[in-house]
């Protein structure tokens, strides 16, 4: 029951190349910052991402992205990351782009054992009707596009079918966190963390404070242990490395 691991390299070292990898935070907010440096430092590459965005272009997944270890993303916001427009637009990326919320929701299924589910968003347009340019190909003429999806009515209004995600692994950032697994998320972190863990086979959290069994009160963990096989508690140094995508100030 003690999944505790001490060295960010041994949490990251069973994940091998063309790995499927579920990434939880939202832009550069609860990303798994250390487990991402140490995946870019022990080399898996042709990786599979699922996330809602790809970090910026020297932080979160834009680490690995700019070293060319990613080769897919599946994800809902895009643009914040220079190398990952021109890796796209120039073929090298394949990248297929999910409404947010239909996203959340994939990853949300595949945690519950849901194959598949219809929903509204996308009616009427090329997430439906296919289409969308999942790669390109050097010339920039669309090399892999998006297939249709099954549409159906149901109460009089169209829905399109969308399919649950699984991933080999993922890698999420946890505010508080048990030997045991339980995680505890804070504020914003707590929208695509959860939601990723429970999507990985094999999940590996951060966590910002470690507490002992018990420590935790159930009424109030976001996710039990039965979603995570791996914990690793940051250093103070590693739990206050917090960025964000843009700072305004004011004179």
């Amino acid at each position: 029951m003690d999944k505790v691991l001490r060295n960010p390299a041994d949490a990251v070292a069973a994940i091998p190349d063309g790995a499927s990898l579920a990434v939880g935070g939202f832009g550069l907010n609860g990303i798994p910052e250390t487990l991402i440096r140490a995946l870019h430092a022990q080399g898996a590459a042709s990786l599979q991402v699922v996330s809602n965005n790809c970090g910026v272009d020297d932080r979160g997944l834009g680490i690995l992205l700019a070293a060319g270890r990613i080769s897919r993303v599946t994800g809902s916001y895009v643009g914040e990351n220079k190398e990952f427009a021109r890796q796209y637009l120039s073929g090298e990326l394949e990248v297929e782009l999910v409404p947010q919320g239909t996203l959340a929701e994939r990853l949300r299924a595949g945690g519950c054992g849901i194959p598949a589910f219809y929903t509204p968003a996308g009616v009427g347009t090329q997430v439906a009707d296919g289409g969308l340019p999942w790669r390109y190909a050097p010339d920039g003429t669309v090399a892999v596009p998006s297939p249709a999806k099954e549409t159906r009515l149901y109460h009089g209004r169209p829905h399109v079918l969308e399919h649950g995600i699984t991933t080999d692994f993922a890698l999420v950032r946890a505010w508080r966190g048990d030997r045991h697994g339980n995680l505890v998320f804070r504020r914003a972190s707590a929208n695509f963390n959860p939601l990723a863990a429970m999507a990985g086979r094999i999940t590996i959290a951060e966590v910002e404070e470690l507490v002992e069994p018990g420590a935790l009160d159930p009424g109030q963990v976001h996710l039990p242990g039965v979603f995570v096989q791996h914990v690793l508690p940051l250093t103070s140094a590693q739990a206050a490395d917090k960025q964000i995508e843009k700072r305004t100030v004011r004179a």
